[in-house]
């Protein structure tokens, strides 16, 4: 089963940001492009490295136009409690979700219930909020932004060019190609 093109359902849960808690719902996904980052739990090991270095990079999604939500099956307060323990959560200004109930991460099938936490996983989500691109790793690996990023501007090439498809290592600004017959066998 793929998760490509997988509309989010309806949720509703609490994120912490600019030192306050506020509500976040599908509504607040819809109308531009998404990241929602799944990593296992605060206060663990790779997961302050990874959320370092998106906050490093916060400033290129938004340029993007792509609001990054990070999320994990703690609490808000426990998202609040990391932030200001951790120099490197405290850099993080987008929304941090939580998702205690692991409504989230089940409807992306995300959810490693024997463990009772999210997988290390990233989940790009189009204006209309149907996921475009995916990606779950082992939670001993980190992720980079930078190719996140790279996969976030591919995939909103695409959406507004159909009819050209971007190759690997693909930067905006490089070239794409249009699929054709005569195009068969020749790359």
């Amino acid at each position: 089963m793929t998760l490509l093109q997988h509309e989010l359902t309806d949720f509703k849960t609490q994120a912490y940001q600019d030192n306050k808690t506020h509500e976040v719902t599908k509504q607040d996904l819809l109308g531009h492009w998404s990241l929602i980052f799944f990593y296992p739990a605060d206060f663990t090991f790779v997961c302050p490295t990874e959320l370092e270095d998106l906050a490093d990079h916060y400033e290129d999604f938004k340029k993007a136009g792509c609001e990054i939500y990070s999320v994990s099956c703690d609490t808000e307060y426990v998202h609040k409690a990391w932030h200001e323990a951790n120099d490197k959560i405290a850099k993080i200004d987008f929304p941090m979700l939580a998702d205690p109930t692991a409504t989230l991460a089940k409807d992306l099938d995300n959810y490693n219930e024997a463990a009772g936490q999210a997988e290390r996983g990233d989940y790009i989500i189009n204006p209309e909020g149907r996921v475009v691109a995916y990606e779950v790793t082992s939670s001993n690996v980190g992720r980079n932004a930078e190719e996140i990023l790279r996969r976030v501007q591919a995939s909103q090439f695409v959406y507004e060019h159909g009819d050209q498809v971007c190759p690997a290592k693909w930067e905006p600004g490089d070239e794409t190609i249009e699929p054709s017959l005569d195009l068969v066998g020749q790359l």
